[in-house]
């Protein structure tokens, strides 16, 4: 049975609500490998929409990486180079990752779809890196243990992909949408699995001192 208890944190959320809602920025909102999956309500699923969106810088390396990316291919043509152009396809690359957010966001509360990655019980690698893959394409329902396609993630996928064609130079929305799709496929599945194995990879990337070994 859950715990009635509530303890309040800096923000107003109680700390085992804050701890659900790990925005990274670099892989998105995940539920650490010792959390609890437990079903989020619609003030948690706001909270949660606004850190990805807008207060996680996540959103705007994404942008500008891509905005890099287009840049060094030269597309769209139109929009040239320098500053101008590299802030157009910023812009661009924002607008449709903030529409493809809102409508992933929108789909999996009226699905009741979890939409966040949880790290995966279990143990070695190729069972682990099964779950990162497996978990861009499946999620939880309401009751956070049977498995659904990813409708919601890959319908805002589409549909981003559809809009943002509209200041697009060349309009051509199903294009977009499928490129918008195979996209999330195949970032998707690296942001997982990037998120599934970071407590390794940062301690590789900053091991602890021996210090600090020793003062624990």
């Amino acid at each position: 049975m859950e715990s009635a208890k509530v303890l309040a944190s800096d923000d107003g959320i109680n700390l085992r609500t804050k701890g659900e809602l790990n925005v990274h920025w670099l892989y998105g909102p995940y539920v650490p490998k010792e959390g609890i999956l437990l079903r989020l309500d619609g003030y948690q699923r706001r909270i949660l929409f606004v850190r990805q969106a807008f207060t996680t810088p996540g959103i705007y390396v994404r942008s500008a990486f891509l905005g890099l990316v287009n840049q060094a291919g030269g597309a769209p043509s139109e929009w040239g180079g320098g500053l101008q152009g590299y802030g157009r396809r910023v812009a661009s690359n924002y607008g449709r990752t903030l529409i493809q957010t809102s409508l992933a966001a929108t789909g999996n509360a009226a699905l009741q779809y979890e939409p966040r990655y949880d790290r995966c019980h279990c143990g070695g690698l190729g069972a682990r890196t099964k779950h990162a893959l497996l978990r861009n394409f499946m999620t939880y329902n309401r009751s956070e243990r049977e498995w659904r396609p990813q409708f919601a993630m890959y319908g805002a996928a589409l549909g981003a992909g559809m809009l943002s064609s509209v200041w697009q130079p060349q309009s051509k929305p199903w294009v977009e949408g499928y490129n918008c799709v195979l996209s999330q496929a195949g970032i998707g599945m690296l942001s997982n699995w990037v998120g599934e194995f970071w407590p390794e990879i940062k301690l590789r990337i900053n091991p602890p001192t021996r210090g600090a070994n020793r003062s624990r």
